[in-house]
């Protein structure tokens, strides 16, 4: 299973903005602290914006902040709204299976147990503790290149 870069861009994304709660965000900051394309990461923020992630205002004070408290965002919730399928095999796509064993072969029933425990996997946990420890907090920040600790809303 590959998670595409939207996904891992829009994770990363949600926690820069938790690391700034105080704080609009624009996307060629971000971009810039990831080293990443800002013309994918305006595409990202577009779709966390629609899904109600995130609030983009735009003009001088403009750019992105969360839209919900860290707690409230769920990395399970973020991935499936940001991936656009989880066809592991061929046979998961109705319209486009040629395999000729499908009608009984009996792997489609453990690859879609496996996508299930995934995404509950993920559904544990929260952006919220994806920013919870200080630790790794001062690392993100030493990484990202930023100053300073920021107190981040409660959730």
């Amino acid at each position: 299973m590959h998670l595409t870069l939207h996904t891992d861009y829009a994770l990363r994304s949600l926690m820069f903005l938790g690391l700034h709660p105080e704080r609009r965000c624009t996307i060629e900051e971000i971009a810039g602290h990831y080293g990443i394309s800002r013309n994918h990461l305006m595409k990202v923020a577009l779709t966390l914006t629609q899904q109600g992630f995130l609030d983009s205002a735009r003009g001088r004070n403009g750019g992105l902040k969360l839209a919900r408290a860290p707690a409230e965002i769920g990395v399970g919730a973020v991935v499936r709204a940001t991936e656009d399928n989880f066809t592991l095999v061929e046979c998961f796509d109705r319209a486009g299976n040629t395999c000729v064993i499908a009608q009984a072969c009996q792997l489609k029933q453990p690859f879609a147990e496996a996508v299930r425990a995934f995404l509950a996997v993920l559904d544990r946990y929260s952006l919220a503790d994806l920013l919870a420890n200080p630790g790794t907090l001062r690392s993100m920040r030493k990484l990202l290149g930023l100053p300073g600790h920021s107190k981040l809303s409660e959730a």
